[in-house]
C-alpha cells in the first residue's frame, strides 16, 4: 500500500485518503475514485489528491478486520458488520465476559496496523454490551500479516461471555439484641434486587439466633430447596473461626476461602455444602454499592468457578471506590438530580446531493422538513432543543417561526459536519448530563423514539452513549454523554458523533427503532421516495 500525493490523471481506482470536493459533488473519505471522477476534478481545476494505492497482496480495511474477526474463537458473542476498518462484537446475553489477555497481547503485537480491544476481566455486561472491537488503522493490510494472526489464534478461544444462569437463592440473616428489624428487612430488599440483575430470586428468608448451631441447622434445609445460600452475620466475622465459617463446617460443608482482598468486601467467606455454595456476605453487602460480594456472587451466577486462588488474586483493582460500572443504575440519592438531556437538531447543510433546492425545506404533508424534525424533538422529553442553522439560515429561521427553540449559527457550515456539531455541543447548559443530536433530515424519526432513547439513557445514569439502530446497522439519532463533550472540540472537516461513539471508550446502548434510523433524504429519489415535495 502507498500513501501520499497522487497526480489526478494516476488516480482512477485510488482511494480518497480525504474528502474532496468535485465541483458540486463532494467525494468523500475512502471513496475509489472512477474515471468520472477524475473528469469532475480536472473539470475543478484540481491536480493532484491524497490518496491510498494498492500492492497486490494488500486486503482493504473492512475485509481485513472481517477476516481477522472470522479467524477468532470466542462464544456467546455476535460480530456486528465492518465499518471504516473496524467489527464491534457485543455481549449475547447478559453474563461475565472473559478474556486470554496473552492472547490478545500477543494479536497486537504482530503489526501496529491490527488492533483488538476488550473489557477487562471478569467484567460484567448486559445483553447487547460491546465487549470487544477490531480496528484496523490504515486503509489496507498485507495478507500475509493477517496469515500471522491467524496462525497465532488457531485452536484457541480469545474470549467469551458466559450468559447468567438464573438461580434460587435462599437468604439466612443472624440476629443480636440490638439488630434493628428495618435492617433485616433492607437487606432482604437489596438482596432481591441484587439478585434480580442476573434473573435469580430469593427462595426464602430465615432468620436465626447469631449462633454457628442455629445457622448450621438452618443452612441445610435451606439449601435443600435452593441453588445456593447467602448468610448474613448480626456482627462482622473477626475471625476464621467466627460464627459463618463455623457454621458451614457444622453442616458437614468446607470452607473455601474466608477473607478477600477487596475493600469493601474483605469480610466475605465461601464455602460449600453437598456441592452448593454457601456466602457469608460482608456487612457491606447490605447496600447495593458494588463491593467484592459482587464480584464472587456474578461468577457463581454466571457458573464459572471461584476458588481459593481465584479471590486472592482479586487485590489488584481491589480498591473500590464510586464507579458507574455496574449493569443496573444504582440507587440514587434523595438529592442526585435525574440526567438531563437537551437536543441539538442539525439544519446548516448545503444539500450538495440534491442539486439545488434545501432538503430541509421540502414539504411533508405541507410542512418544511425542518419544522417537522424540530417539533417531534420538541415534544420529546428532552429539557429544551437548539437548532443549529448555517446554509440558508434565514430561510431555515422563517420555517421555525413560532417553535420555542434556540438558535445557533454555525458560519463555518461550509467546512462540514463538525463545525455543526461544535456549535451545538458548545450551546448546551451546564446543567446538560447528555446532547440528543438528531439530524434535521431524518422524516422517519418519531418523537416516541426519541422518548425510548431518552429513556435508556436515564437508566445508564446518564454516562453512557445511546445510538438509534436499525436491523442492528448504527443509524441516527445518538445521545452523547457529557463526558465526550470535551472531544467534540476536536473534530474536524466532514466528521460527525460516530467517530466519537466508535473511539470515545464509553459504553454504548443500542436502542432499534426501525427504518426511521437509516432513512435520510439527501437525494430527489430518496426525498420523492418518502413523501417529501422539494422546493426551489
Amino acid at each position: 500500500m502507498k500513501f501520499g500525493s497522487l497526480p489526478v490523471d494516476a488516480a482512477v481506482g485510488a482511494m480518497l485518503a480525504h474528502a474532496v470536493d468535485a465541483g458540486a459533488r463532494r467525494l468523500r473519505k475512502a471513496h475509489r475514485l472512477t474515471a468520472e471522477d477524475v473528469a469532475d476534478l480536472h473539470a475543478a481545476g484540481i491536480a493532484s489528491v491524497v490518496a491510498v494505492t494498492f500492492d497486490a497482496d494488500d486486503v482493504a480495511e473492512d475485509e481485513a478486520a472481517t477476516r481477522i474477526v472470522s479467524d477468532l474463537l470466542f462464544s456467546g458473542v455476535d460480530a456486528r458488520p465492518a465499518a471504516t476498518g473496524r467489527v464491534n462484537l457485543h455481549a449475547r446475553e447478559a453474563g461475565i465476559f472473559t478474556v486470554d489477555a496473552a492472547l490478545i497481547d500477543a494479536i497486537n503485537a504482530v503489526d501496529p496496523a491490527i488492533t483488538i480491544a476488550t473489557l477487562p476481566q471478569h467484567a460484567e455486561v448486559e445483553r447487547g454490551r460491546m465487549v470487544a472491537t477490531v480496528k484496523i488503522i490504515p486503509f489496507a493490510v498485507p495478507g500475509p500479516t493477517l496469515d500471522k494472526v491467524a496462525a497465532l489464534v488457531s485452536g484457541h478461544t480469545v474470549f467469551a461471555v458466559h450468559p447468567y444462569q438464573p438461580r434460587r437463592v435462599a437468604l439466612l440473616q443472624t440476629t443480636l439484641p440490638g439488630l434493628k428489624p428495618g435492617v433485616l428487612a433492607k437487606t432482604a430488599k437489596v438482596t432481591a434486587e441484587r439478585l434480580a440483575r442476573s434473573g435469580s430470586v430469593l427462595a426464602g428468608e430465615t432468620r436465626v439466633p447469631h449462633d454457628p448451631e442455629a445457622v448450621a441447622e438452618a443452612l441445610v434445609p435451606a439449601l435443600r430447596d435452593s441453588d445456593m445460600a447467602m448468610v448474613f452475620g448480626a456482627s462482622a466475622m473477626c475471625d476464621f473461626d467466627d460464627v459463618i465459617p463455623a457454621a458451614i463446617r457444622a453442616a458437614g460443608g468446607t470452607v473455601l476461602r474466608a477473607g478477600m482482598p477487596v475493600d469493601p468486601g474483605n469480610l466475605l467467606v465461601l464455602g460449600e455444602i453437598g456441592g452448593k455454595k454457601v456466602l457469608g456476605a460482608p456487612g457491606c453487602a447490605r447496600s447495593p454499592k458494588e463491593n467484592g460480594f459482587d464480584w464472587v456472587l456474578a461468577r457463581l451466577v454466571a457458573g464459572l468457578e471461584v476458588t481459593d486462588r481465584d479471590i486472592a488474586r482479586m487485590g489488584v483493582g481491589g480498591l473500590l471506590m464510586e464507579i458507574p460500572s455496574r449493569p443496573q443504575p444504582r440507587e440514587a440519592a434523595a438529592d442526585e438530580p435525574a440526567p438531563t438531556v437537551h437536543a441539538v437538531v442539525l439544519a446548516a447543510g448545503r444539500s450538495s446531493r440534491m442539486g439545488g433546492p434545501n432538503k430541509l425545506l421540502a414539504l411533508f404533508g405541507g410542512e418544511p422538513l425542518v419544522r417537522r424534525t424540530v417539533e417531534r424533538t420538541r415534544a420529546s422529553r428532552a429539557a429544551g432543543v437548539t437548532v443549529v442553522t448555517g446554509h440558508q439560515a434565514d430561510r431555515i429561521r422563517a420555517a421555525l417561526f413560532g417553535l420555542d427553540v434556540a438558535v445557533e449559527h454555525n458560519a463555518d457550515f461550509a467546512s462540514g459536519l463538525s463545525g455543526s456539531l461544535r456549535a451545538g455541543i458548545g450551546a448546551m447548559p451546564s446543567q446538560a448530563s447528555g446532547a440528543l443530536v438528531v439530524l434535521g433530515d431524518m422524516p422517519g424519526v418519531t418523537t416516541a423514539d426519541l422518548n425510548r432513547m431518552i429513556e435508556a439513557f436515564a437508566q445508564s445514569g446518564g454516562h453512557s452513549v445511546v445510538r438509534a439502530t436499525h436491523n442492528s446497522k448504527r443509524g441516527n439519532p445518538v445521545i452523547l454523554p457529557r463526558a465526550l463533550f470535551p472531544s467534540v472540540a476536536d473534530l474536524e472537516g466532514d466528521t460527525g458523533a460516530r467517530h466519537l461513539v466508535e473511539a470515545g471508550g464509553v459504553e454504548v446502548i443500542d436502542v432499534e427503532i426501525g427504518d426511521g434510523a437509516s432513512l435520510d433524504v439527501d437525494t430527489r429519489e430518496a426525498m420523492e421516495g418518502a413523501g417529501g415535495v422539494l422546493q426551489d
